[in-house]
């Protein structure tokens, strides 16, 4: 998943060298790159090349003759992707972005490319993942996660459950972030999904206080949450569904709850101004193919967004997918409008709030 955008982290990266493209292009100057007949695309490493790789990369130069050179990309998408355009110096013609933490701030700023999508081009695709300069192609979901050794099959199935002590004793984790985490602490004093926003801030920490004292672990990344819950140093977790998903399929006894989880969606966004921008549009649209979608799901525990590609996705791996229909219908996509009016407000009232 694409890393949360931290406004702060914006200096640093204006001044940053973009080193990594001479490394990943063979120093090849701008103008011969843009003769050249590839591109590079930035996706967040491991696991996700590996999917990513034989979903798209690799059928994409097949089909086009255009090469895809593959960058992991360390920093967090947005500042590093609103830094070239302001310098006009591209390190990569294509990025992974999400809808709820990226779109919002890029399509303010005028960071993105025009690609020209539409939702109705596309009626086989979640309308919500098409947008004029970004196309969706996978949806993960932030979900409860238990350990079954410790509860069996009557494990917490809601975040009330998670926030009851006295039911379901145990070491608990949730993410050191207010993204999902406020959401979280709202339905789990009642708030149901449908009514979640505009998220009474208030609230939420009034209930962050009384779970607080419970949390063994916030966690920061992704693979620290999956090694928590994987090893057994948690009992329950809020975590990405892949990860949960990665515990299970290395033998831990991980339950996902999908139960008021909150989805997100995944996708592919152009650098404005990037002189192989007719390429990365021709490999974005390319994207949207549901056989393509089907492949991705092979290897990531994701769901495609093209919901013609459950016709080519075994059933046992259809089933715990999040956009699986039977899973989707108990979650919702939290709000892009109210994270970008309000992040930094409550991001800074958050980071203040967990160190006191």
């Amino acid at each position: 998943m694409s890393q949360q955008f931290n406004p702060m982290r914006r200096r640093m990266l204006q001044g940053a060298g973009m080193a990594g493209l001479a490394a990943v292009t063979g120093a090849l100057p701008v103008g011969a790159l843009a003769q050249a007949k590839q591109i590079v695309v930035s996706d967040p490493g491991g696991p996700y090349t590996v999917a990513y790789r034989s979903a798209f990369y690799d059928p994409f130069e097949k089909a086009t003759g255009i090469k895809v050179v593959s960058v992991a990309r360390e920093s967090q998408p947005v500042a590093q992707l609103s830094a070239m355009v302001q310098t006009r110096n591209y390190v990569w013609d294509v990025t992974t972005l999400t809808l709820s933490a990226d779109i919002p701030y890029l399509h303010a700023k005028g960071f993105l490319e025009p690609i020209g999508l539409k939702a109705s081009d596309y009626p086989q695709i979640m309308p919500e993942a098409v947008t004029s300069d970004w196309l969706g192609v996978d949806v993960y979901a932030t979900v409860l996660a238990y350990r079954q050794d410790k509860f069996g099959e009557n494990g917490p199935k809601s975040w009330a459950d998670f926030w009851d002590v006295k039911r379901f004793p145990g070491r608990r984790s949730l993410r050191r972030s207010p993204i999902d985490t406020l959401e979280q602490a709202l339905l789990a004093d009642g708030v149901s999904l449908d009514k979640l926003y505009p998220l009474d801030i208030d609230r939420a920490f009034r209930s962050l206080d009384k779970i607080k004292p419970h949390v063994s672990i916030w966690w920061t990344s992704g693979a620290q949450a999956m090694q928590a819950i994987q090893s057994g140093d948690v009992d329950m977790i809020s975590t990405w569904n892949g990860r949960a998903q990665a515990a299970r399929d290395s033998g831990a006894p991980v339950r996902i709850v999908w139960n008021q989880g909150l989805y997100s969606i995944e996708g592919w966004g152009i650098p404005k101004g990037t002189p192989r921008a007719d390429m990365a549009k021709q490999f974005v649209r390319f994207c949207a193919d549901a056989q393509r979608q089907s492949i991705l799901t092979k290897t990531l525990a994701y769901g495609p967004t093209n919901r013609d590609a459950f016709s080519s996705i075994p059933a046992a791996r259809a089933a715990i997918l999040p956009t699986a229909p039977d899973n989707l219908r108990n979650m919702r996509l939290p709000s892009p409008q109210w994270w970008e009016e309000n992040r930094q407000k409550v991001t800074e009232r958050f980071n203040t709030w967990i160190i006191s």
